[in-house]
């Protein structure tokens, strides 16, 4: 098999781990364990907090002391037994704790699979920004797979989707010990305290163009945290008006909801023509924009045929939202860094998009969500106006402060 089949099949589990719970937890939760708002987002946090230290923790320990695959390996082997366990809970108490030990594990893999890419791409001399789209675009289709699978199986409210989780979890641990092996940096010379802690790519925060990428990172993993955790919940909601009930939208939500994955396979396609044509910072604003129309379509669908229609829209503008920012901040990081620091620096942009941003937005969100919450009805509406009106702010701010000059002579031999 081709060194890039095997990463896209890397790839598609990685993805569908998450595809498998991520997006159906929290009705989950809401609907059969009686997890108020707040309850929810806090359980959600956990992933927040893992990922604020252990993406870059464990990629200082890729980039030093021990192979990347088989951390890999382990992170996932762990990962498969909180899953297992996460099943038979029912309090959000012990829930917080269990998933946050799954979350320490998983949300380093995050980053690590894009290391192993890199690195596995570079060492067949393969040109990343013209291969990764097309690798981690089989990621967003396992994400498709598990959310069809879940919700056509009639899981969206059962724990079993954490048993399926946990299986997948345990079969991509077994299947990254057959990925080339990636040796650790080894430096000659004398070095520093910060290099000896592999603190190197903390360093990138000097940069004031680099501080500030990572800075709108946080603050963009704030609204990507906020669509996962209350998405599902939101389209369960119009069950409660008697014209909705039997409608499509609240039968299988998690189905409407994977066309925002299916919008994700073109524009990560699509990605290596926008970085050529527009550069980064026009990428990035581009996502930004997307992630307003995001919300503000939300805030004006329903099951009802215009309604419908919003929704859709909403689905659609999703791909452009995610992928104009994760996978091209990935690519961008991974041109502006030297490689001795690659899964240092992939991590810490982990950490800051889905440690802090999304702490930030389990937290912010669920307390907005029980804000406009009257008598166990919320008012949608105003809740995704909120959330829109304030990406929109992020993309004029992000226009005036991020400076970044677009070297097309530099593009040019990208093939597309």
């Amino acid at each position: 098999m081709g060194i890039k089949n095997r990463l896209k099949i890397m790839s598609f589990l990685q993805y569908f781990i998450w595809g498998s719970w991520l997006i159906t937890m929290g009705s989950y939760m809401i609907n059969t364990l009686g997890f108020t708002g707040a309850e929810v987002g806090i359980v959600y946090s956990s992933k927040g907090i893992a990922a604020i230290l252990m993406p870059s923790i464990i990629g200082i320990i890729a980039d030093k002391w021990v192979r990347t695959n088989w951390l890999f390996t382990l992170c996932h082997f762990i990962a498969a037994i909180a899953l297992f366990y996460a099943a038979s809970v029912t309090d959000s108490a012990t829930m917080f704790w269990v998933m946050l030990v799954n979350a320490m594990v998983f949300m380093p893999t995050l980053a690590l699979s894009n290391t192993v890419s890199y690195a596995v791409l570079e060492k067949y001399k393969l040109d990343t920004v013209a291969n990764f789209p097309g690798i981690r675009v089989f990621g967003t289709i396992g994400f498709i797979v598990a959310m069809w699978a879940i919700s056509l199986l009639g899981l969206e409210l059962s724990k079993a989707q954490l048993y399926i989780a946990s299986g997948a979890s345990l079969a991509l641990a077994l299947y990254s010990l057959t990925l080339p092996s990636i040796p650790v940096v080894k430096k000659k010379g004398k070095q520093g305290w910060v290099s000896l802690l592999g603190l190197e790519a903390f360093v990138l925060f000097k940069k004031p163009k680099m501080a500030i990428f990572f800075l709108f990172s946080m603050l963009l993993g704030v609204v990507l945290q906020i669509t996962n955790t209350f998405g599902n919940p939101f389209l369960h909601d119009f069950g409660l008006n008697p014209e909705f009930a039997g409608s499509l939208v609240v039968k299988y939500p998690s189905i409407l909801l994977s066309v925002s994955q299916i919008a994700e396979v073109f524009f990560i396609l699509a990605i290596p023509f926008f970085l050529k044509k527009y550069g980064i910072k026009k990428v990035i604003l581009m996502s930004m924009i997307a992630w307003t129309l995001r919300f503000g379509l939300f805030a004006f669908g329903d099951p009802s045929p215009l309604g419908f229609t919003f929704l859709l829209l909403s689905m659609i503008v999703y791909g452009c939202a995610f992928d104009f920012f994760n996978v091209s901040g990935s690519i961008f990081i991974e041109q502006e860094v030297d490689s001795s620091i690659r899964a240092s620096a992939q991590g810490l942009f982990m950490t800051m998009v889905n440690g802090l941003g999304a702490y930030v937005g389990a937290i912010g969100s669920g307390m907005i969500v029980d804000y406009f919450t009257v008598d166990g009805v919320k008012n949608w509406p105003a809740i995704w106006l909120i959330f829109a009106a304030y990406t929109l702010v992020l993309a004029v701010i992000f226009h005036f402060t991020f400076h970044y000059k677009h070297d097309v002579e530099k593009m040019k031999n990208v093939k597309v």
